[in-house]
């Protein structure tokens, strides 16, 4: 299945005589697909996005935003769940990390250690690559937490919350240092479609 890692398990071939009876052969091995947990192989159709936006110039934040906007369309597919959208947010940086993308990692005191931690864990992974090995056990484990989890967290409205806590988490200098950078990199064109969003968001309300 695109977009997931795919474990392949050894299965015995059965071989039916008769109606009622069935023995195992040992001379033939096929191997059948063991989905396990999105840890994290993205979709090619992802990647080259996020290429594309590396060659145009574009930040590791807006190529990382690839990756996030998979992960939501996962949740609203059904593929998985997520307990919030911040968790949703991170599975597509982790992947993103993962793949390549030099985010950097996390200050200290604006996360815990861990999450530190494993930011520099993935980012070297898509540096240097992975030693191969996946646990199988893990894998199935966390694939059956999260498919037990809503699908919510990927509404309109989940995300909208979590944009608007993240805003205010920021100072007013961050806040306008970000709006400064994308009037340089957005150009004419962009900045003028979407104020003509927002206008049209305005008026709806």
């Amino acid at each position: 299945m695109e977009g997931e890692t795919v474990i392949w398990k050894s299965l015995w071939v059965t071989k039916i005589k008769s109606r009622n009876k069935m023995s195992r052969t040992k001379s033939k091995r096929f191997h059948l697909p063991f989905l396990t947990f999105i840890k994290f192989m993205p979709e090619q159709a992802t990647i080259e996005r996020a290429r594309a936006d590396e060659r145009a110039g574009k930040s590791a934040s807006t190529q990382a935003g690839e990756f996030v906007r998979e992960e939501f369309h996962h949740i609203r597919e059904g593929k998985h769940g997520a307990r919030s959208a911040k968790q949703a947010i991170a599975i597509g940086l982790s992947k993103a990390r993962r793949a390549g993308v030099k985010l950097p990692t996390p200050k200290r005191g604006k996360v815990s250690e861990k999450v530190r931690n494993q930011a520099r864990r993935d980012s070297q992974k898509g540096h240097y690559g992975g030693n191969g090995h996946v646990s199988r056990r893990r894998s199935r484990a966390t694939l059956g937490a999260l498919r037990r989890e809503g699908h919510q967290s990927a509404s309109t409205r989940a995300i909208s919350r979590q944009t608007h806590a993240a805003a205010r988490r920021r100072t007013s200098s961050e806040r306008s240092a970000a709006a400064q950078k994308a009037v340089r990199t957005k150009g004419h064109a962009r900045l003028s479609a979407a104020a003509h969003k927002a206008a049209r968001t305005r008026m709806s309300r």
